[in-house]
């Protein structure tokens, strides 16, 4: 069964000054992973009316950030 997905912008008004190169979406679908280029994790707060606030920077990743995944309970 296709369920539909609108778009949906992680930035406002101006793009990032890092290169995302990896995205996830948790299963309950309130926070979103980025990976950049620059080897930063962002995490970002998803509400339910699509609105996107930025909620943790990871640093410590020396390479480029190109796949993410969750990990098994």
């Amino acid at each position: 069964m296709k369920t539909s997905v609108p778009a949906v912008a992680v930035w406002g008004k101006t793009a990032p000054s890092h290169s995302i190169t990896a995205v996830m979406i948790t299963d309950d679908q309130q926070t979103i992973v980025t990976g950049s280029q620059e080897g930063q994790i962002c995490l970002w707060d998803l509400s339910s009316d699509l609105q996107i606030s930025s909620k943790e920077i990871l640093f410590g990743h020396t390479a480029s950030v190109t796949c993410l995944a969750k990990a098994r309970e």
